[in-house]
């Protein structure tokens, strides 16, 4: 999410606002045991196997953040609202993680590196996602990943990022690459989906 005057807006949305009912959403909130459990699944085939040093970029109420620490990664958290850092530290209280209100495309984490940087539904608001993905990849140690849940939605006027654009994005500051298909995955959701929801697991 990036910065507009000193208030937390994208598009158009103030996120200071939206904090109290952003996790109403099924996979934003992730309180229904099934969809809870298919984003964990995910999570476990996108994360190393062993505890690493993750950095979640634009993690609103810290949802993904919760799920990674419960998988033993140790978790730094940056979203541009305070309303839903807020949000996070309670739902991450007493766990090893950390969150900083901050912009999602230059994150205030200094000369700190990490082994994986998650990233899900931000890119696509950014203006210039090139230049944002090389300074994510400048965050990552070598041999970590970049793990980035984007999508298209809408088909008269649709919004989002495509996963070959983004694949094209990533293939001179990374090494493999795999894309995931996430839309036919209802659990994911909680509901079908018919638009483009894919993720990208790429290694630097």
């Amino acid at each position: 999410m990036r910065e507009k005057s000193d208030e937390a807006t994208t598009l158009g949305v103030d996120w200071d606002a939206a904090a109290a009912a952003f996790d109403e959403e099924p996979d934003h909130g992730l309180r229904d045991p099934g969809v809870r459990a298919a984003w964990a699944r995910r999570l476990r085939g996108w994360l190393p196997e062993r505890g690493c040093d993750l950095l979640d970029l634009g993690c609103g109420t810290g949802s993904l953040s919760l799920l990674a620490a419960e998988q033993g990664h140790r978790v730094t958290g940056v979203d541009l609202s305070s309303a839903m850092i807020d949000l996070a530290r309670a739902k991450l209280a007493g766990r090893d993680a950390v969150f900083l209100v901050g912009d999602a495309a230059a994150p205030p984490v200094g000369e700190r590196l990490f082994d994986t940087v998650l990233v899900r539904h931000v890119l696509w608001t950014l203006p210039d996602p090139a230049r944002v993905l090389r300074h994510w990849r400048g965050l990552v140690r070598p041999g970590g990943r970049l793990v980035l849940v984007e999508g298209v939605w809408g088909t008269v006027t649709p919004v989002g990022i495509p996963a070959d654009r983004l694949t094209a994005l990533l293939a001179p500051l990374t090494g493999h690459a795999r894309v995931e298909r996430l839309s036919e995955d209802a659990g994911l959701w909680g509901a079908a989906v018919t638009d483009e929801r894919y993720a990208v697991v790429a290694t630097v």
